[in-house]
């Protein structure tokens, strides 16, 4: 596993390893989507990893889908995630903030304004979804003018720049696991016979304006994005080219020379052979279910520049030195993942 202790440049800045802490929501926001004091305390834990991606952000009333998630969109957004980046940068870490649209994964007792959610067409994803009086199906949303997406694009815009304002190192566009932008890269979410829809070219516009749009605001340095092709979360359904679209889609963004992009992989291996063709800058990879013995494959092979791990650094605060040293893991307290106070989430022992 050496190679993962390894430098490595991004963007503008350097990362001291390998390894990135992958986003996951975790929903300990105060209820206006402040960044509390206690997600500051959680992020700086996680500091001696080379990159974090912080867990989804919603850049407007309409992008929450979940309770408690962080926000930053409001001057509160920006000075709650100021301690946050503050605290990680302390501790020689380097941090990202995930922007992320839901889109239709939202229901409207989770929402600021308790408004109907909008998606690419008017289509409900068919599964429920955690509210504060339990699990309850998610609405059919309501389908986006051509208008209207441009005012979402903006949101992303602004959302990036708020970011910026507040410490962050960069920002990585959310374009995975069934939210927004997925929604127009599928088939079966996207209807649409405008410039928005209907063909690849029409599918993958939205996620180029919106990578487009950020680039403008922050720089390409500060922009990465990340895409989970084949993936079936929230209902999603890609279609039978989908991977032909990710190709037409990641040749598109090579373009605009971003930071990184950041894959959730299902280990069709020819693909990332694909891509590593396609993607000239950094390259970051992520399995779901990877044994840890394994850790290092993708950079070891070449197919990644940097790995990124979910609920090992989540348990696991020390999880570059526990690595290194081949200390045993600490277990992901599974009742604990979404919402509460410090429970199972910064009271996880260190080694020291």
């Amino acid at each position: 596993m050496s190679r993962l202790f390894e430098k490595v440049r991004i963007g503008n800045i350097d990362l001291k390893n390998r390894i990135g802490m992958a986003p996951m929501t975790r929903s300990r926001a105060l209820p206006d989507g402040t960044p509390s004091d206690l997600i500051a305390e959680y992020y700086g834990q996680r500091a001696t990893v080379g990159l974090i991606i912080s867990e989804g952000t919603q850049p407007s009333d309409d992008g929450q889908g979940y309770t408690n998630t962080p926000g930053i969109y409001t001057e509160n957004h920006i000075k709650g995630w100021k301690k946050v980046t503050s605290k990680v940068h302390s501790e020689g870490g380097r941090i990202f903030v995930q922007l992320m649209h839901v889109g239709r994964v939202s229901h409207p007792d989770n929402t600021p304004h308790h408004r109907q959610a909008v998606a690419p067409s008017a289509i409900a994803p068919g599964v429920e979804i955690f509210t504060a009086e339990g699990m309850k199906d998610i609405p059919t949303p309501r389908e986006l003018s051509e208008l209207e997406i441009k005012d979402v694009i903006n949101e992303f815009r602004k959302a990036a720049r708020s970011a910026i304002e507040a410490g962050a190192d960069g920002v990585e566009i959310h374009g995975a696991n069934g939210y927004l932008i997925q929604q127009f890269l599928s088939e079966n979410s996207n209807h649409r016979q405008d410039a928005y829809g209907g063909t690849i070219e029409g599918r993958s516009r939205f996620a180029i304006e919106v990578a487009k749009a950020v680039v403008d605001e922050i720089g390409a340095e500060r922009t990465g994005i990340r895409f989970s092709p084949q993936g079936t979360l929230q209902g999603i359904d890609e279609g039978e080219n989908s991977l032909e679209m990710y190709r037409y889609l990641i040749s598109e963004l090579n373009k605009l020379n971003l930071a990184y992009l950041h894959l959730m992989h299902f280990g069709n291996e020819q693909f990332l052979k694909d891509v590593r063709q396609l993607w000239d800058q950094l390259l970051l990879v992520n399995r779901p279910g990877r044994p840890l013995d394994q850790l290092s494959s993708d950079v070891d092979n070449n197919f990644a520049d940097v790995v990124t791990v979910g609920t090992w650094v989540l348990a696991n605060p020390d999880f570059v030195e526990r690595i290194q040293s081949g200390a045993p893991l600490n277990e992901p307290d599974k009742n604990t993942l979404y919402a509460g106070g410090k429970e199972g989430y910064t009271d996880y022992p260190f080694l020291k």
